[in-house]
């Protein structure tokens, strides 16, 4: 029997945030599980979109929405390299998802920084893979710097 945990599946939203990162976009990857099946993967678009809403967490939550033909998101779990900022805690709010799962802290524009209340019944779990996922957005960031 094959064990799934949240290290296991913020594994392969870092390998989205990888793609973004290669791509030119900051690198943060999401992923959408229920019933331990990954149901939409993706990264940041914003730069490749021309469109500030193209956050990981936004096309997920789209992509997701779409293959459950509906709305809710209630039994599905999102894993994002980067805690989400308060335009997608938002729309995860909306989506009424069951679990949010992050890597790295943000603490100049995260949900918990700019107060966001997600819906009452969502659980958070932050800091998993917080180095892995912090040391893909610091190169990034030295990178454009340089």
């Amino acid at each position: 029997m094959i064990f799934f945990d949240d290290a296991y599946f913020m594994r392969i939203a870092l390998q989205e945030a990888a793609i973004a990162f290669e791509k030119g976009e900051i690198p943060v990857g999401a992923v959408v599980v229920v019933q331990d099946r990954v149901i939409a993967k993706t990264h940041n678009l914003t730069e490749q979109l021309h469109d500030v809403t193209a956050h990981a967490e936004m096309q997920a939550i789209t992509s997701a929405a779409n293959y459950l033909a509906g709305k809710y998101l209630k039994s599905c779990t999102l894993y994002v390299t980067l805690e989400p900022c308060q335009m997608c805690a938002g729309a995860l709010y909306w989506s009424q998802i069951d679990k949010i799962v992050y890597g790295a802290t943000d603490v100049e524009r995260g949900f918990n920084t700019m107060g966001t209340k997600l819906h009452p019944k969502t659980k958070v779990k932050g800091g998993v893979l917080e180095n892995e996922a912090s040391a893909l957005l610091k190169q990034f960031f030295e990178k454009r710097r340089k």
